[in-house]
């Protein structure tokens, strides 16, 4: 790591360098007094920067650590100082911490070890520490910075945290080892101005505050069966330490070991006794209104050895080969990017018993879920099947499928789901039709998506008023474990600010929907978390031929990547698809939060067989031009022209205050066949 580094020169989007002088090493005893002074906003810094996905109990404890071991830095008191008067100046003092805390939080971020030999202290037995729950501004603001790298976490908080100019921070990131603090600054700053004005005071808020802290125990009949466990640990270790000592020693076979190794270091975990079980009413008080809040459901779940089975599933399928020796391994799938390694801890148990002439298992590590499938055929495989579940909220933690037969799947509810209902989404004005559910949240049949398209059923959800008041939500099943949640975006009115994606279930949103329904089965078992339709333009069509919409359709998988598809929709007619000036990227930022302007054009063809190019765009476009096959330039965010044919053409639009933006559209539609 550098000890003098480049301050940015005038560039905004680059950073140059001169060198300024690292402060002093300060004697022991000044760093403790100052640290003492400044510590909340110091471990406030480290826990912004430190990566979510630890968790907010380890977080929390990461954050005190990291915080408090910056002091082994510091001068031991009896050695002399060169310079006492700046080792004691608080400020230069504290400047010394300021790079040290970022630098120190930015390494563990770097290289996480979820399981020292020596922990750092503080360490805390018994009790699970997290910060209080801030409101809806504090926890969005938390999802947007767990998407962005430390780096950037580290720009954001001390430009806005510390209220740091570009050129400190810059400094401060390229001390700490960033090799690009310039593009660390751009995104940071990108972040900050689409939070607005209010990103100082939610940085200050309760749900980023480690020194106010919630606790609540551990599983307490865990850790009981955890001690005796430690003791009979250390009766056999001192048993076959004694046998080793007085025996002759045996050489273990080379098939032995393949067999023995993964299910030896892995015992811990397929232990049923360690499966961990949320109490029946936490999910009406609790913080995390997710799958965490889930209780075991079932008839088996104290059918210790399915459990048993099922997480000796879990580890050998996806350590082992298929029947590595001499045993069948299970029939293993994954939604994309779930990876399937065992997990690390016990899991948490959410469902086990018979359904559908199977018995189902139902398991989840934080991240992932997974269901074990054992059908009571003989000779037919078990099945195991992960998918992706980290940061499920009240919406997407609401469902999961349980078993498919049939052209229908069955799904178990969350616990705090009062109402459910079944309607087709290409039909939004028949009523959704009523959803039986067992006393333990498992549903009736539900059908699936045909394959012509001609229904399109979707789950109506409503949240109990126990912990949300009037909230319905719609989910559809793509083919995975995890239903996706469905959003909807209407165009904004004039003078009206940006509207946010909101639940799709009134008349409005469900009309919506049936102009995108048949877009889904092409998203079946992709991996996708969340889909919103965009409605960002609405045009009219030349010749009176009536309104049409703009709609930009993305999905979001639960890394937080996107796709998008766009389309012209006219009020009557078929919708026609726009493509984009190149193939379409597995990931953008197009028609989500960081990128709310947007551009489209296509060839349309009037009743009179006239043929059109129309253009348009969000609000902020001050002007559209289209170039090659049709050339033309209107003010403002729509365009109509006469095509004489068809061709490729060149889309840009001009915004009002950042510049250019590219257009999709450059390519054109095939041209359609003459009657």
């Amino acid at each position: 790591m550098p000890d003098r580094w480049t301050v940015m020169s005038s560039d905004a989007d680059h950073i140059t360098a001169i060198s300024p002088p690292s402060p002093p090493r300060p004697r022991r005893h000044d760093a403790e007094a100052v640290l003492v002074e400044h510590y909340p906003r110091l471990l406030r810094l480290a826990y912004l920067i430190l990566p979510p996905a630890l968790g907010r109990h380890r977080r929390v404890l990461a954050a005190h650590a990291l915080v408090q071991k910056t002091l082994a830095g510091a001068r031991p008191a009896r050695a002399r100082s060169r310079v006492p008067a700046q080792a004691a100046d608080p400020a230069r003092v504290r400047e010394w911490l300021r790079e040290r805390v970022p630098s120190a939080a930015l390494r563990a971020a770097a290289h996480p070890r979820p399981f020292p030999v020596r922990p750092l202290l503080p360490t805390v037995l018994g009790l699970r520490l997290f910060t209080r729950a801030g409101g809806d501004g504090e926890f969005a603001l938390d999802r947007e910075l767990a998407r962005v790298s430390a780096d950037v976490r580290a720009a954001f908080a001390l430009r806005v945290l510390e209220e740091e100019s570009a050129r400190s921070v810059a400094a401060l990131l390229a001390a700490a080892g960033v090799r690009e603090p310039s593009q660390a600054l751009h995104a940071a700053e990108h972040l900050r101005s689409v939070v607005g004005s209010d990103a100082e005071s939610l940085l200050h808020g309760a749900e980023f505050d480690p020194c106010t802290v919630q606790t609540r125990p551990t599983d307490l009949l865990r850790r009981r069966r955890r001690t005796r466990l430690a003791g009979l640990a250390a009766v056999l270790v001192l048993a076959t330490t004694t046998t080793a000592v007085l025996g002759t020693r045996t050489e273990p076979t080379a098939d032995t070991a393949a067999a023995a190794g993964p299910v030896t270091a892995l015992t811990p975990v397929t232990d049923p006794g360690q499966l961990v079980r949320a109490p029946a009413e936490l999910w009406a008080d609790t913080a995390r209104v997710d799958l965490t809040a889930w209780p075991a459901r079932g008839t088996r779940t104290t059918d210790e050895a399915l459990l048993a089975r099922a997480l000796d599933a879990w580890a050998r399928g996806s350590l082992l080969p298929h029947g590595s020796g001499g045993r069948a391994g299970p029939r293993l799938t994954a939604t994309p990017g779930t990876p399937t390694t065992p997990p690390l801890a016990p899991p948490r148990l959410l469902y086990a018993g018979a359904v559908d002439g199977a018995l189902v298992v139902l398991l989840h590590d934080d991240r992932r879920v997974v269901r074990y499938t054992e059908p009571n055929t003989p000779g037919e495989p078990f099945t195991l099947e992960l998918a992706r579940a980290d940061d499920a909220d009240v919406t997407t933690g609401a469902a999961l499928v349980l078993s498919r037969s049939a052209g229908a799947a069955r799904f178990l509810l969350a616990p705090w789901i009062d109402r459910s209902a079944v309607r087709d989404l290409r039909r939004p004005d028949l009523p959704a039709g009523a959803l039986e559910v067992s006393p333990d949240g498992v549903t009736a049949p539900v059908p699936q998506v045909t394959g012509d398209c001609g229904r399109v059923p979707a789950l109506e959800m409503r949240s109990s008023t126990r912990i949300v008041e009037d909230h319905s939500f719609l989910l559809a099943d793509l083919g995975e474990l995890t239903p996706v949640h469905l959003t909807w975006t209407p165009v904004p009115g004039p003078g009206v600010p940006a509207r946010q994606p909101r639940e799709a279930t009134s008349r409005a949103g469900l009309g919506a929907w049936e102009g995108s329904a048949c877009d889904l089965p092409a998203l079946r078992q992709s991996g996708v978390r969340a889909v919103n339709r965009w409605e960002f333009a609405r045009q009219s069509l030349p010749e009176k031929g009536g309104s049409a919409i703009w709609t930009c359709l993305r999905a979001e998988d639960w890394e937080g990547r996107a796709r998008v598809s766009v389309a012209l929709e006219p009020a009557t007619g078929t919708g026609l698809p726009v493509r984009g000036p190149r193939p379409a990227p597995a990931d953008t930022a197009a028609c989500g939060r960081f990128g709310r302007h947007m551009l489209a054009g296509t060839f349309w063809t009037a009743s009179s067989g006239a043929r059109y190019y129309l253009a348009a765009g969000s609000r902020h476009l001050a002007s559209v031009t289209v170039g090659g096959a049709v050339s033309a330039t209107s003010r403002g965010p729509a365009l109509a022209v006469r095509a004489a044919g068809y061709g490729p053409v060149r889309l840009t639009g001009t915004l009002r205050d950042t510049g250019e933006l590219q257009g999709w559209g450059e390519r054109p539609a095939p041209a359609p066949p003459r009657e």
